[in-house]
């Protein structure tokens, strides 16, 4: 069973998601800055680069947008021409479309969006020009994999494209048509909003933070939703009694004296777990620097003397790290490039039961994950998917004397 605790005040909510007593993810968004990732826009294109293959496109945000040739191109692989054209070919300054955002803007860097339109539900992703099926790779049992994929088939329409989510496991028909249904009235109202509106215009916002955590990690017929504001707790549960019918949602407002985050040991969690240096069971620690490039995570064994020998002890060091880091790339929501420096280890097998774990871990996260393998120099190399900004400690900031660098 998971636990999601809410905290909500006047400028922020803060979503804490909380599986067999551990802190697994954490978000927060201010009322102001609600994420643009997701949404749909009306926007027009102000310039064209052929040398990059990429167009800049006013969507009305302060910075203008991104839209890389391969954002263009039809969604669906087997339908892009074998010799891939020129920008020029495709979009000329003043054109209007439809986008969506695919990463947030970024320090001086504008949204980067696409034409290759998503709209997630319950238990599917909707597409609405992909024109294929997929099943989400968590579902393991093919019976139930091609089960999907024959629902999914039946009930698209046209070049409309469907991707199984792992909620759709052993759903009904029912369900999955119901849900299909909603998402295909959404992008209609999209289109219809789009053919009225002028460049640039919003055309569709993604939900807020608590209605997408509740879509995309919570399961009503499981877990608890725990929050601390009684507006929010009966749109929360009207929402998952709208969503999931039948079922009686746990939906519980906390009233307690202390702080919501106290109360369910959130707040020391967060601390612990977004120090630089985090200690492992045993006495290793991991260290973790973030850059605007990448991330680098350095295991060391400090104070771990257990097992038999220097191997043994080195082998449990990294595969209590690799446990660790996997929980903290998913609870931070670090993403792009991220090396990890575990303690070298002689035996092959040891670096791939390494590797196993890591892999085991990267599972539980709903964003998409990879783990690239081994360097020359001994370093696993792997990439995580970035689209929103990572996390921070609440109420944090970069100091103004040292600018993050922690020297002065």
């Amino acid at each position: 069973m998971k636990q999601m605790i809410v905290h909500c005040d006047p400028e922020t909510i803060q979503m804490a998601l909380i599986e067999d007593g551990r802190l697994v993810e954490y978000a927060a968004e201010r009322g102001r800055e609600q994420s643009v990732v997701g949404s749909f826009y009306k926007g027009r294109v102000v310039n064209v680069l052929q040398g990059m293959q990429a167009a800049f496109v006013d969507i009305g945000l302060r910075k203008n947008a991104f839209l890389y040739v391969d954002d263009v191109l039809h969604p669906h692989l087997e339908k892009q021409p074998k010799n891939k054209p020129s920008i020029t070919d495709l979009l000329k300054v003043g054109q209007e479309l439809i986008v969506q955002v695919m990463k947030e803007p970024r320090g001086g860097k504008g949204a980067r969006v696409t034409t290759h339109f998503s709209l997630p539900g319950r238990c599917m992703v909707f597409m609405p020009k992909s024109g294929y099926v997929a099943v989400s790779k968590k579902i393991q049992r093919e019976a139930e994999r091609m089960r999907l994929k024959m629902i999914g088939e039946q009930i698209r329409d046209g070049e409309e494209g469907i991707i199984m989510r792992t909620v759709s496991e052993d759903e009904p028909v029912e369900f999955v048509a119901g849900d299909l249904e909603m998402l295909r009235m959404e992008w209609n109202r999209i289109v219809e909003k789009a053919e009225v509106s002028t460049s640039p215009a919003l055309l569709h916002r993604d939900l807020g933070i608590l209605q997408r955590f509740i879509r995309d990690a919570f399961d009503p017929a499981n877990d608890e939703l725990i929050i601390d504001r009684e507006l929010d707790a009966k749109e929360a549960e009207s929402y998952l009694i709208d969503m999931v019918s039948g079922i009686k949602p746990k939906v519980r407002l906390y009233e307690g004296k202390n702080h919501i985050f106290q109360a369910y040991g959130v707040e020391e969690q967060l601390k612990v777990s977004f120090s630089r240096q985090i200690s492992l069971p045993g006495g290793g620690t991991i260290v973790i620097d973030q850059t605007e490039a990448l991330t680098v995570i350095d295991v060391n064994t400090a104070k771990f003397t257990g097992g038999d020998n220097f191997e043994d002890t080195v082998t449990r060091t990294n595969l209590h790290a690799a446990r660790e880091i996997a929980r903290i790339l998913r609870l931070r929501d670090i993403g792009g490039i991220i090396i990890v420096d575990f303690i070298d280890m002689e035996q092959e097998e040891h670096r791939q039961e390494v590797i196993a774990v890591m892999e085991a871990g990267i599972r539980k996260d709903r964003t998409k994950s990879f783990v690239v393998g081994w360097t020359k120099l001994g370093l696993l190399e792997m990439t995580r998917k970035k689209a929103r900004e990572s996390s921070i400690v609440p109420n944090s900031r970069i100091c103004s004397v040292c600018g993050g660098s922690g020297i002065v």
